[in-house]
């Protein structure tokens, strides 16, 4: 049975507008810059080069309005959890944009997978056998495949996507076997009350067993520790974007 729905918690970890209200490009410009600067920041004192971690600015239920302002700041790569709300947002801006790059990232059912191999430039949570069977027919039909990431879910928890632990080797060889260079990396969510450390350093030595060099782990309240630990993707959205209105009727309005 596929699962139904799961919450992903993330931190806001920016002043919010006033309710109802829409957060105007130049707090969104601020945002990202302040984000950008403290990247910057831990990727040196981790003693690595910065521009080897791009981040992932979630707009999940934002609008159209607010994806353009953070595209004129310069932000042109952006995760999408929902296929349907991807599917009516980003067209329309990556017709006016080519440079954009879209990341599915949330828990994708297997009946939705043509969509996604159709949107994505990257889907981010492979994460059961079913699902791969599903990516490999939407692609021979589509023509085309999306790089995929494994999503490990690293603390075993019953609510939320990922593959288990004891699980994720066997999956990561058969999509190795099966996608080939087209299997990236791996990415993990670790459990909001923990220490996420020792997830962040769990996922690094899955990748490295693997030999693979993406990691997609760290959000707005845990980036800094992500990227000190290898982290190459981290995923911001309320750090950038403000606190999520609360559905998505309005995310295609500009």
């Amino acid at each position: 049975m596929e699962p139904s729905v799961v919450i992903r918690p993330e931190t806001i970890g920016s002043t919010p507008a006033p309710d109802g209200a829409v957060d105007g490009p130049h707090a969104i410009a601020d945002r990202l810059r302040a984000i950008r600067t403290r990247m910057d920041q831990a990727a040196t004192q981790a003693s690595r080069n910065p521009a080897d971690v791009t981040l992932v600015a979630v707009s999940k239920f934002h609008p159209q309005a607010s994806v353009r302002a953070a595209m004129a700041a310069g932000q042109l790569v952006f995760g999408e959890n929902r296929v349907q709300e991807a599917a009516a947002k980003f067209p329309p801006l990556r017709a006016e944009s080519p440079a954009l790059r879209l990341h599915l990232i949330g828990g994708l059912q297997t009946n939705k997978a043509r969509d996604a191999v159709r949107l994505a430039d990257m889907i981010e949570s492979l994460d059961r056998p079913a699902l791969a069977d599903a990516l490999d027919r939407a692609a021979q039909t589509e023509g085309r495949l999306p790089d995929l990431l494994v999503e490990v879910n690293t603390g075993d928890e019953p609510q939320k996507f990922g593959v288990p632990r004891e699980q994720a080797d066997a999956l990561i060889r058969a999509c190795r076997q099966r996608f080939g260079e087209k299997l990236r990396g791996l990415m993990c969510i670790p459990p909001a009350h923990e220490d996420p450390r020792p997830h962040f350093r769990l996922l690094r030595a899955m990748a490295h067993t693997h030999g693979l060099s993406v990691l997609s782990m760290g959000m707005s309240a845990d980036f800094e520790q992500a990227i000190a630990e290898g982290a190459t993707l981290v995923r911001v959205g309320s750090a950038i974007f403000g606190p999520r209105p609360a559905t998505p009727e309005s995310t295609v309005a500009p």
